[in-house]
């Protein structure tokens, strides 16, 4: 039997909407409701393959039920613009894709549905409707099934399924609807009947007809019975309303509606001008071979292959770059040449030309792996890409073409020629919006330095770490004994289900939340528990320990090569504020907060008894910042004078001399001035500190109304960011915050959030990438035989001959602190050990 589905457009493309978070082209228009229902459509097509389809929408022109009833669907809020924007974008997309767009003024979209099913049912079709909305559950019949989009699936609803959902036929839902009314259409009902009632009553009668016809006789309350008569004429309105119509004048037939397949080259050319790479993938047109009139356009006229030596009689602007390890690829755009191995004398061609890579880091490793030692890379175009746009999760190949050149890589074309057409789209970018230096002056000779850094790598005491996870393995065995004792039972701990139930039911501890899955174990909930019963403590403690194992020491030893050296890679465009991460192992996250977590970095050690670690660490350099971007005076006469920022913090905030100031108070202050910095509210420092919101409230308010410079500042930036869509660091660099547009509150709120504390955190960041580069180059320069091994957040780790220590101690402070001049001085605390916990 053939297959029609019918789809409610406005109704799908309103869940994708809210449902995904928010998505957008390079050029702002929003795109996550498309994306959504592009994927909606490809599962469907997957698990449906329909002979016939069609996309209902619903239009602005008032329908015959607006003319019978005034209010219907009064008081519905209007869409917001950026769902608006993507109708017709959408409708566009599905017309390529071969899929009829049907909408009539008059009618809403149910009804164009009721009439396609109805349709499909007088030829031998099977109906497959999908929608968010219930009010097409009416439609199922013996050939007509509804595919209900929820919150977390799919729900299929035959004619089986609904009676046993609601104890009632699908054709019965109507009269449910004229007794209970729908708030969403502003469809009355019968004032007083509620959901169960109105199920109740059409599963005793059989119908709305059937209720009033045998009223007196279906042993009704007298408050049901006079609801349901005073009520009558609005019950009878309600089921027209909430009636589908099923006739209407389509004028068109089931062939009319066939689904012949896609047009596949425009279909991906619209996916394309919307930067829509995942949804390309999802329709198989990411493999879709690149025709003649692409491949021309893309590839340069001519293909060569030849040696190295050949390459010196070719003069060129640049040259893109690409190599994969064995291949390397060079085209200018006009021309290819490949190279098989290059040995050394490949390295004049690279000094002598503009060298354009897709990731300079990455071409560097490969090439030290041949002997060639190259850190000149004109053009980055990875890092470019990130600096024009550090919101994306994604600076591959594939999906900056996309992004930059609206086309879909092709294997028939060489890496190296899309580079070479897409480089200078990037750098114009980057000299509109002032972000050149950013890539010249930073984050490229930041790469090179990066390289060298994952080279050399950090010696790693393997032993130390294995005996350290052995004592590990020891305290949580002794601490699972105590939890069993404590509980009466064996049971596994790391089982939020099992935990639960000892917790809750046995134990009959409060702040019980029950989940789908069992009782939430969560740390949140754990901490509230802790006063109630000991096991909490040690459950705790259990927790951190086998992380501390599982997570730190046997992951850490997974990642040490041969060398026992650590030699973690450094990503330059991991986060959107600008800050380095690094991977395998990931640095950033070994845990300093618990003497057992700082005693990881004892096993970080020099490489030998005659060297030395030192680490230097900003001091405080996130508030240093703030308090130079905002010019807030009084909080930058206290670091111009050398006071502890807590300390100062807390004679504003509450009102004392510093030789009154508590370890509590400083404590307090420490948070509010951290909260603050990252757009805390008073629920979450409530939280932090154990204190209520009215006193947390209390202490932020102290602190804008003392430090009014700030609280400017903080208006002013989100101000300025709602107004460009972008905040701006000292030195340029952009984060576009679009959650700052959203149409949810609590996504506008977190923009907010990002918007204060961007410009300071990417401040920050700027200033320590500008540090590492100086500090590599004096370092270098100055044959003391000392080389960075770590950056870690606001910290460098640096190894050096134990001899040199004092003077590479004093390159290193001073490198740091005058990276560049703020309003207040930048302090960088420093100190050398043979481990990297002695130096810290």
């Amino acid at each position: 039997m053939k297959k029609l589905l019918c789809i409610d457009g406005n109704s799908i493309l309103n869940r994708q909407f809210y449902g995904i978070r928010f998505l957008s082209a390079k050029d702002g228009f929003p795109t996550n409701a498309i994306f959504g229902f592009v994927n909606v459509l490809a599962k469907q097509f997957e698990s449906l393959s329909p002979d016939y389809i069609a996309v209902a929408f619903d239009l602005k022109a008032p329908t015959f039920r607006h003319k019978m009833y005034a209010d219907y669907k009064a008081g519905r809020k209007p869409s917001p613009e950026d769902l608006i924007k993507q109708f017709p974008a959408m409708k566009e997309i599905l017309r390529a894709m071969g899929i009829s767009v049907l909408e009539l003024e008059g009618y809403e979209a149910d009804d164009i549905l009721g009439t396609l099913a109805k349709m499909a049912e007088g030829e031998d079709c099977e109906a497959y409707i999908l929608t968010g909305d219930r009010d097409s559950l009416q439609l199922i019949s013996d050939k007509t099934r509804v595919l209900l989009a929820t919150n977390s699936d799919t729900v299929v609803f035959d004619e089986a399924a609904f009676l046993e959902k609601y104890g009632v036929r699908a054709d019965q839902y109507v009269d449910v609807k004229s007794l209970m009314g729908d708030s969403s259409d502003n469809i009355p009902g019968v004032p007083g009947i509620g959901e169960k009632t109105a199920f109740k009553l059409v599963a005793d009668a059989g119908s709305l007809d059937g209720i009033y016809e045998n009223i007196e006789g279906m042993g009704l309350t007298n408050s049901v019975k006079t609801k349901l008569l005073s009520g009558k004429e609005s019950a009878y309105t309600s089921k027209t309303l909430a009636t589908i119509c099923r006739e209407v004048p389509l004028g068109i037939t089931l062939d009319s509606i066939a689904y012949t397949g896609m047009n596949r080259a425009e279909t991906r050319a619209l996916l394309l001008r919307y930067e829509l790479l995942g949804a390309i993938k999802k329709l198989g047109l990411d493999k879709e071979e690149a025709s003649e009139e692409t491949l021309s356009e893309s590839a340069p006229a001519e293909v060569k292959e030849i040696d190295a030596s050949a390459l010196s009689s070719i003069k060129s602007e640049f040259f893109a770059f690409d190599f994969d390890g064995s291949t390397a690829t060079v085209s200018d755009g006009k021309i290819i040449c490949k190279i098989e191995s290059p040995d050394s004398s490949f390295t004049d061609f690279l000094n002598e030309n503009k060298i354009v890579c897709l990731d300079a880091k990455d071409i560097y490793h490969k090439l030290e792996d041949y002997g060639i030692h190259w850190r000149a890379c004109h053009f980055d175009v990875m890092l470019g890409a990130y600096i024009d746009d550090s919101n994306q999760n994604n600076y591959s190949l594939e999906r900056l073409v996309t992004t930059y050149l609206g086309e879909v890589i092709s294997e028939d074309i060489p890496s190296a020629v899309f580079i070479a057409k897409m480089w200078k789209r990037i750098e114009e970018r980057l000299s509109e919006s002032n972000q050149s230096n950013l890539l010249y002056e930073i984050e490229m000779p930041l790469a090179a330095v990066l390289c060298d850094m994952e080279r050399e790598g950090c010696k790693v005491d393997c032993l130390g770490i294995e005996s350290y996870g052995r004592e590990l393995d020891d305290i949580a065995y002794g601490l699972e004994t105590r939890i069993y004792m404590a509980a009466g039972e064996e049971f596994n701990i790391n089982s939020p289900k099992q935990l639960g139930e000892v917790l809750f039911e046995k134990l009959m501890l409060p702040f019980a939340q029950k989940t789908k899955t069992g009782y939430s174990t969560n740390a949140d909930v754990l901490e509230k528990l802790r006063k109630y019963h000991p096991i909490i403590d040690d459950i705790l403690e259990y927790r951190q320990v086998s992380k501390l194992k599982g997570t730190y020491v046997d992951g850490l030893l997974k990642t040490i090569g041969e060398d026992c050296r650590c030699h973690t890679t450094f990503k330059q465009t991991g986060t959107a504020t600008g800050r380095l991460s690094s991977v395998n192992p990931n640095l950033q996250n070994i845990p300093i907060r618990t003497e057992a977590g700082r005693r990881f970095r004892k096993y970080f050690t020099a490489s030998d008894p005659n060297s030395v670690l030192i680490d230097a660490d900003y001091s405080q350099i996130e508030l240093r910042v703030l308090a130079h971007i905002s010019h807030d005076e009084h909080m930058s006469s206290a670091f111009n004078l050398g006071d502890d920022i807590h300390t100062a913090t807390s004679c504003r905030i509450f009102g004392v001399a510093p030789d009154e100031v508590t370890v509590e108070m400083r404590k307090r202050a420490k948070a509010v001035n951290f909260g603050i910095l990252y757009g805390m509210g008073d629920f979450s420092l409530a939280d932090d500190l154990k204190i209520s919101r009215a006193q947390a409230k209390e202490y932020i308010e102290s602190y804008l109304s003392s430090y009014r410079g700030i609280e400017k500042y903080l208006e002013e930036t989100i101000e300025s960011a709602k107004q460009d869509g972008y905040t701006v660091t000292m030195l340029g660099r952009r984060r576009y915050i679009p959650e700052l547009s959203a149409p949810n509150k609590m996504v506008r709120n977190f923009g907010e959030r990002v918007a204060r504390n961007s410009p300071i955190q990417g401040s920050s960041a700027d200033i320590i990438k500008i540090a590492m580069i100086n500090v590599d180059k004096k370092l270098k320069e100055s044959g003391l035989g000392a080389r960075l091994l770590l950056q870690v957040h606001d910290e460098l780790l640096v190894e050096c001959p134990r001899e040199n220590a004092e003077r590479v101690l004093e390159i290193l402070k001073s490198e740091m602190e005058n990276a560049v001049k703020l309003d207040v001085p930048l302090v960088v605390e420093a100190k050398s050990g043979e481990n990297w916990y002695e130096c810290h």
